[in-house]
Order: structure tokens, then C-alpha cells, then sequence
């Protein structure tokens, strides 16, 4: 038997997609702290993020620094990926 449809109310839509967005949360932790569906919380947040483009704050330098850092990592470690790749493909082939 399907539940009812529950309904709530813009101030704890505007709450929930608050603490996602202002304290960077992950969706998956704040729907189930609320007791509401991941999807339902993320349409909220995807809806939020559409009306407002452009009025999020911008990088702090922390983290512009720290998404430098993270960037660099992620080249690295598929830099490295791909040389695993060709080495195991190499590796694979008989080599008699």
C-alpha cells in the first residue's frame, strides 16, 4: 500500500536547501537528518540552483587554492592510470 504524498512547507524546503548549499553538505546526509527522499531534496536543490545561477559566493582563496590542489591530483592520478594501462596491456601480451 503506497504512503500518502507528503507535503512541506517553502520555509522547510528554503531550511533544507539551505543546509546543503550555505554548509556544503551532501545531499544524501541532510535528506536522511530530515527524513525526506535524497530525490526530493536534490530536485529542491537543483531548482534553487537554477532560479539563483549566478548569485552562489565565489571561491574563498582557501578553497580556490584547495580545487588547484585537487585539480592537480586528479591529472596525476590519470596520468598514472594510463600508464598502468599501456604497462598491463604490454604485460598481457606473450612475450616468448
Amino acid at each position: 500500500m503506497p504512503r500518502p504524498k507528503r507535503s512541506f512547507s517553502p520555509e522547510f524546503r528554503r531550511e533544507a536547501v539551505k543546509l546543503v548549499i550555505d554548509e556544503s553538505r551532501p545531499i544524501v546526509d541532510v535528506a536522511r537528518e530530515l527524513g525526506i527522499g535524497e530525490g526530493t531534496l536534490g530536485s529542491w536543490v537543483a531548482r534553487y540552483r537554477r532560479d539563483h545561477a549566478g548569485e552562489e559566493p565565489a571561491l574563498s582563496v582557501n578553497e580556490r587554492e584547495r580545487l588547484r590542489q585537487l585539480e592537480r591530483e586528479t591529472r596525476e592520478l590519470r596520468m598514472e592510470n594510463e600508464f598502468l594501462k599501456k604497462a598491463a596491456a604490454y604485460f598481457a601480451r606473450d612475450h616468448r
